[in-house]
């Protein structure tokens, strides 16, 4: 059937599923985002400070503008790069724009790209701004994506080394015959006028060569040799003088204006990076290809490892794939590890510091953001996935025999051991079940005594359980240390004979949970309080702790309004209920008028009730 591009209701919301679930997972930093239509093909490339505030904007229904709702109605995937800062997200995206040229976009067809300085290849060369890059007239320095630090540069090569900016075509046979005389400029004391033989050419190449050290940021030799031409000066009282270099020294230091996303010192470069999720057994490999000081290729393939395959190996079958599939031509290859094997003319690099380095840690950056996307995206489209790495994850840890799938967790809560109850939460799948909460009433424990009233909960809990034949939990969690795991333990194993794991959450000296206890006698489980396990963990505590609170305080306050009532003519059980279910306190129930108390209990008991509490109003 021909594809007309027109979708039925059913693909159209499983496609804004898919669009809505990206976005919603694309990360909070700067980066290059592009839009893919149904052919596979980029129709959009922009920029982000921060990619998902970016993105997300294009799907508000507030969205009018024709190009952009025509530019939506097309989009059929997204993807991104990540990279560091703002600026480096500027020049992603002009390099993305002039490799693809995105329908969408508007095409930078008349070079003004960032520019560029140059250092031609003439015998007496010249230095100067560009946007046009020819490889054959010179040596290229940036580009710079602040315009302001390359003029700052710019002006500080000519004051110190005052290169010629005359177009004139100078040779030493040329100078030596006498063509040329002083311009303008020599007499400003811009130029030292090489083209009549008053600068020598060893002079002007030596400062030439200055110049490029310090437009390749080596400007540690110039500091020195600028410092100590001024401590010079100094010493021979030229104080002036010393104080302009004083200014080109501070102008040198202060000078930082070079990209880790684009450097013409790099080309024709290929980076690769690896990043493992073990619990998936999945690895992440992440390509940039760097050409003319540009990335123009970012891309990230997962693999699933089906034979317990090394990052060396996988490395190995994922270069030669993406290199063929991009037609990679790189004599260079960046790598985070050793390379047990070559390609013919390639030459593999494991780089320790410098713009390498950069490329290196941008790519690995990469790989960790779209191991990040992927699992919050096949989570939120399944989100029992989620549920299922965590019970596994806690399987793993406390090397249960079957999944956790019911974990319950109890906890007591009273004021001096009066109106002492209990609570018991349970969690289906890591998830609250609420319709199986119980709340129970102490019955047998005089005064405050958590660990009997745990034991006559729990006794309660499990025994009518098993009188029942209800499925019993997977795994108990106590609130508290190894105390309350031997009361709850002798409960469930010596008096009942139950087989159910027991684990406790202990807290600290400041009251928070910091420790997961597992096994008799217990030890301490290693998992990190940051993990996502431990949160739910405490998050399942943190649930049983409201419970009991409320149940506790709910039976509290009904007490002392009852007490309250107790005295007043006339008002009985059914009375009390029915007051205590309208107005829910004392002081409610105080100030009501008799307008309000009669529809509750009538007009009789509404009148010795008003007197009772406003004996004045008689």
């Amino acid at each position: 059937m021909k594809n007309t591009g027109i979708m039925d209701s059913t693909e159209k919301q499983l496609l804004d599923t898919k669009l809505k679930n990206i976005v919603a997972n694309m990360p909070d930093q700067p980066g290059s985002y592009q839009f893919w239509d149904e052919q596979g093909v980029i129709i959009y490339v922009g920029k982000a400070k921060s990619l998902k505030k970016r993105v997300s904007s294009y799907f508000r229904k507030e969205v009018d503008r024709f190009k952009t709702s025509v530019l939506v109605s097309k989009i059929r995937d997204i993807s991104y790069t990540v990279v560091k800062t703002e600026e480096d997200a500027l020049l992603l995206e002009n390099s993305l724009i002039k490799k693809y040229k995105p329908r969408y976009n508007v095409l930078l067809k008349d070079g003004k790209t960032y520019p560029s300085i140059c250092v031609t290849n003439e015998p007496y060369p010249r230095i100067f701004k560009t946007r046009n890059i020819n490889r054959k007239s010179g040596t290229y320095y940036g580009p710079y994506s602040n315009v302001a630090s390359m003029v700052v540069m710019l002006d500080l090569i000519r004051k110190l080394f005052k290169p010629r900016a005359c177009n004139l075509p100078l040779t030493q046979e040329r100078i030596a015959e006498g063509k040329y005389k002083t311009c303008l400029k020599y007499h400003l004391h811009l130029c030292d006028a090489p083209c009549v033989g008053k600068q020598s050419y060893e002079q002007y190449q030596d400062n030439i060569r200055k110049a490029r050290e310090i437009l390749k940021g080596n400007t540690r030799d110039v500091l020195r040799l600028l410092y100590d031409e001024m401590m010079q000066l100094a010493q021979s009282l030229r104080f002036e003088e010393a104080e302009m270099l004083k200014n080109q020294i501070a102008l040198i230091e202060g000078y930082c204006a070079r990209s880790e996303v684009v450097s013409h010192t790099l080309h024709n470069i290929d980076v690769f990076s690896i990043t493992n999720d073990d619990h998936n057994n999945v690895a992440f490999i992440n390509y940039i290809h760097v050409a003319n000081g540009s990335i123009n290729q970012a891309f990230t393939i997962e693999y699933k490892r089906r034979l317990q395959e090394s990052d060396e190996e996988l490395l190995s079958l994922a270069i030669p794939e993406i290199r063929s599939r991009f037609k990679s031509q790189a004599k260079e290859v960046i790598v985070p590890i050793e390379i047990g094997w070559s390609l013919e003319g390639v030459t593999f690099v494991i780089p320790q510091r410098g713009d390498k380095r950069h490329l290196l840690e941008l790519s690995e950056m990469n790989g960790r953001q779209y191991k990040v996307d992927r699992l919050k995206q096949h989570e939120k489209l399944n989100p029992e996935q989620r549920q299922t790495r965590l019970m596994k994850e806690l399987q793993t840890a406390l090397k249960l025999e079957k999944l956790p799938y019911q974990i319950e967790c109890f906890d007591n809560s009273n004021i001096s051991g009066t109106d002492a109850v209990a609570g018991c939460v349970v969690f289906k799948g890591m998830k609250p079940s609420k319709k199986d909460y119980r709340k129970y009433n102490i019955k047998t424990v005089v005064g405050p005594d958590d660990y009997s009233s745990m034991r006559e909960v729990v006794g309660r809990r499990y025994s009518r359980m098993v009188e029942e034949g209800t499925p019993l939990p997977d795994l108990i969690i106590t609130d508290g240390g190894k105390g309350q795991m031997e009361v709850v333990r002798q409960v469930v194993e010596d008096e009942l004979h139950l087989d159910i794991p027991i684990a406790g959450l202990a807290k600290d000296d400041r009251h928070r949970t910091n420790e997961l206890l597992f096994g008799f006698p217990p030890v301490v489980i290693g998992m990190r309080a940051d993990s996502e396990l431990f949160h739910v963990l405490t998050m399942i505590q943190d649930e049983v702790h409201r419970y009991a609170i409320t149940f506790h305080r709910d039976k509290r306050s009904k007490r002392a309004l009852k007490s309250q009532l107790d005295d007043i003519k006339g008002i009985g059980e059914k009375t009390r209920e029915a007051l205590i279910k309208q107005f829910k306190t004392v002081k409610r129930i105080k100030t009501a008028t008799i307008e309000e108390l009669t529809p509750v209990i009538g007009a009789s008991k509404a009148k010795n009730l008003y007197v009772f509490f406003h004996p004045l109003s008689e």
